[in-house]
């Protein structure tokens, strides 16, 4: 994959200003503004290529699901549920009289 920089013109502007005006030039290509539809793509493309490192970032603060077979449904996913399953099927004890 390579990393593209962000154009000079681009390079200075805050992300809301980004934002902000992204969308404004997407309203003015949506009205049919055909010089608008490039200068929109590529302010919404400069968007998305900032927008990666921080998702990248959020996705490897998740810890890893434990991978579960779809055929061994009938087993617990965590070794914790899986004591807890074996202890509340065992029958209680009976008391003596």
């Amino acid at each position: 994959m390579t990393t593209h920089r962000a154009p000079p013109a681009l390079a200075h502007i805050d992300d809301t200003e980004l934002e902000r005006l992204a969308a404004a030039w997407r309203a003015q290509a949506l009205r049919g503004n055909r010089e608008a539809f490039g200068i929109a793509h590529a302010l919404e493309v400069e968007q998305r290529r900032r927008q990666r490192p921080r998702q990248m970032a959020a996705l490897a603060q998740d810890p890893p699901r434990p991978v579960r077979r779809w055929w061994q449904f009938w087993r617990p996913s965590s070794p914790d549920a899986e004591r807890e399953t074996m202890t509340a099927h065992r029958a209680p004890p009976q008391a003596r009289e």
